[in-house]
């Protein structure tokens, strides 16, 4: 069984920015909130919880920034998981858009019923986001039900340990770098393809069933809408001329069977990724680890933390069932 992954959330104002207008309530019925320039909320967002392959349950969380920017918020009273915290080692840095499961909590088998709370102030917003164990969010990881894909999986050395799933509290690599100086990031990426395939022939009847079911689901790499305090909203804008079907196809031929994204995570000063996202081709080959390389470059010294993403054809989310994608953290000490 796999949970949808929907968001939900409270959003406060707890203090009116100058010249911030009042945030008006979406008409009902709308579906898609545009993104808004600046001055917008950060919403955390609960992916679900599961198993890892060790039996511990960690619950997988995410986020929606609805600036066209990327948003900063340092660990403390704006950016804090009670009770506990307040560092549970969420990002500082928000991309833009929906981010799926960036981090993991793990917790206790005998954590039960207890409930945490992520709580986010961005631009005088103040969004929360309680979750726990709740039976309706479980997600198996590592298999689709579906359609029997796995999540593809990522190592950070030549002969060095596989990694596959939500990312861990353990860093899988720390590095050293200068401000200014390019540093080389790689990583080996593989992936087996889905193991059930599905049938779209057997007349004109199932033609015409296919091509009804074509115009109301979303594309293969589109997440799931959310559900943001009480609205609905799409995770991605709806796919332009030629259907959902072309532009899947469209998409998963521009990103390949393999797709590595590398993001800035926490860090006191920018950072320049020469190639942020990198497509592979393995052709099918499940045992095929194929090299990335890129390079990122940091402007100010101090701790920072990249995010390494592999996603499979599934795209970002998994197309919003959380299987199947692998993320990696690692630590880079900048002089």
């Amino acid at each position: 069984m796999v949970a949808a992954a929907f968001i939900v959330v409270t959003e406060r104002f707890p203090l009116a920015q100058a010249g911030q207008p009042p945030r008006t309530n979406i008409p009902s019925g709308v579906l898609l909130e545009p993104l808004g320039t600046t001055g917008e909320a950060v919403y955390p967002a609960f992916e679900g919880w599961g198993p890892l392959k060790d039996s511990a349950n960690v619950l997988l969380l995410g986020y929606f920034n609805r600036n066209k920017e990327a948003v900063e918020v340092s660990i403390g009273p704006d950016n804090r998981i009670e009770p506990g915290g307040p560092d549970f080692g969420q990002p500082t840095h928000f991309h833009s858009g929906r981010q799926w499961g960036v981090f993991a909590i793990t917790v206790p088998k005998d954590f039960g019923t207890k409930k945490l709370t992520w709580t986010l102030t961005a631009n005088g917003h103040t969004s929360t986001v309680q979750f726990w164990l709740n039976p309706q969010y479980w997600i198996d990881f590592f298999k689709n039900g579906a359609n029997g894909n796995e999540p593809p999986r990522i190592k950070f050395s030549a002969t060095g340990p596989e990694l596959i799933g939500p990312p861990r509290e353990k860093f899988v690599q720390t590095l050293n770098a200068t401000v200014g100086q390019p540093l080389e990031l790689t990583a080996w990426a593989a992936d087996q393809p889905p193991t059930i395939t599905f049938e779209t022939e057997g007349g004109a009847a199932a033609a015409a069933a296919a091509a009804g079911r074509q115009t109301r689901k979303p594309a293969a790499n589109e997440p799931l809408p959310a559900i943001i305090g009480g609205r609905v909203i799409s995770g991605a804008p709806a796919a332009g001329g030629g259907g959902a079907a072309a532009a899947a196809a469209a998409a998963r031929e521009k990103r390949g069977d393999i797709q590595i994204l590398w993001r800035k995570y926490r860090g006191p000063g920018d950072v320049k990724i020469a190639e942020e996202t990198i497509n592979l081709v393995n052709g099918g080959d499940a045992k095929k680890f194929l090299e990335a390389k890129t390079t990122a470059t940091f402007s100010a010294p101090g701790t920072y933390w990249l995010r390494a993403q592999v996603n499979d054809s599934s795209g970002n989310g998994g197309g919003g069932d959380q299987c199947c994608w692998t993320t990696a953290h690692v630590v880079v000490n900048v002089k």
